[in-house]
């Protein structure tokens, strides 16, 4: 089975409100891609869409080029992770996993495996509902690999993980997705999927706004911006303004620069006598490009509210 996930022209409607306006992304395999936008903007509807838990209007959502109700034993084309507070709470790990693996003619061995995989060997006899939230993301996402699908889609997996979590979380991600499987991940932690994501889709108001590498997004969000640290400030900016850059104060010696690459601010520096310390090009992080990217989106739903 192809490893994808195809997302193509969604539309969905719940009453008054538009969930999905014509949602289209294709996630590849061997690789991780991150899912974000802001609360609203129809994640989450999108992923119930790909597993058939809500009916679109229009478009359509594959997983390796079949719709979810027309895969046979499901877990084995696509382990998914929406709700890890999903489970009978009185059952143990192991026997909460078991009872996947029946549904799916999967052997018990299996339930060991992931069980392993998962760092859950010493709670698996325990009930899952005294499980802390970061222990339930791991049960969630065992149940997942059940089928040793070449899918995998998470819905916030970071969630409630201590740092050594995170850690794990991140490994075992980039891991799935150098095994050649395509991995989406929704998560509001840019931190994280900065660390982790090769790509990303960010969607706002039920539509993809952006759909580049990481790479990309932040090369296209640092612009021609330097960064200037300098203890003549306002020579600095007098000689940098009379060759065409815009300046911004950021400190009592840091100035930004916008319209002059690093190499043209040095030599006009020196050649001005203006003593400085440090000119670097700015480096912007995922999560200020995802806030130039969602800003309007963001205020759009606010101003519903």
């Amino acid at each position: 089975m192809e490893a994808t996930i195809e997302v193509a022209g969604l539309r969905k409607r719940f009453g008054g409100t538009t969930a999905l306006d014509g949602m289209t992304f294709t996630v590849g395999a061997g690789q991780v891609t991150g899912f974000v936008g802001p609360n609203g903007a129809g994640k989450s509807t999108t992923m119930r869409v790909v597993l058939g838990l809500d009916a679109a209007d229009s478009g359509h959502a594959l997983v390796g080029g079949r719709r979810y109700r027309e895969l046979s034993r499901p877990l084995t084309h696509v382990g998914s992770l929406l709700d890890a507070g999903a489970l009978q709470p009185s059952r143990s790990a192991r026997n909460h996993l078991l009872w996947l693996a029946h549904s799916q003619g999967l052997a018990a061995r299996r339930v060991d495996e992931v069980i392993e995989i998962t760092g859950l060997g010493s709670a698996a006899k325990r009930k899952a509902g005294g499980f802390s939230l970061g222990m339930r993301q791991r049960l969630g996402i065992a149940a997942a690999l059940l089928g040793d699908p070449p899918v995998l889609m998470l819905d916030e997996p970071f969630n409630g993980m201590d740092p050594e979590g995170i850690i794990w979380m991140r490994t075992f991600l980039r891991q799935k997705a150098a095994e050649g499987r395509a991995v989406l991940v929704s998560s509001h932690l840019m931190s994280e999927l900065q660390d982790t994501a090769d790509h990303l889709v960010v969607v706002g108001r039920g539509k993809v706004i952006a759909d580049a590498s990481v790479a990309e997004l932040i090369a296209a969000a640092s612009g021609d911006r330097v960064t200037l640290r300098t203890t003549a400030r306002q020579p600095a900016m007098t000689v940098l303004a009379r060759a065409g850059a815009v300046v911004t104060v950021d400190g009592a010696d840091t100035i930004t620069i916008a319209g002059l690459p690093a190499a043209t601010v040095i030599a006009l520096l020196t050649d001005g006598g203006v003593p400085f310390t440090e000119v670097s090009a700015h480096r912007a992080s995922l999560e200020e490009a995802y806030m130039e990217l969602t800003r309007e989106a963001a205020e759009f739903r606010a101003g519903e509210r």
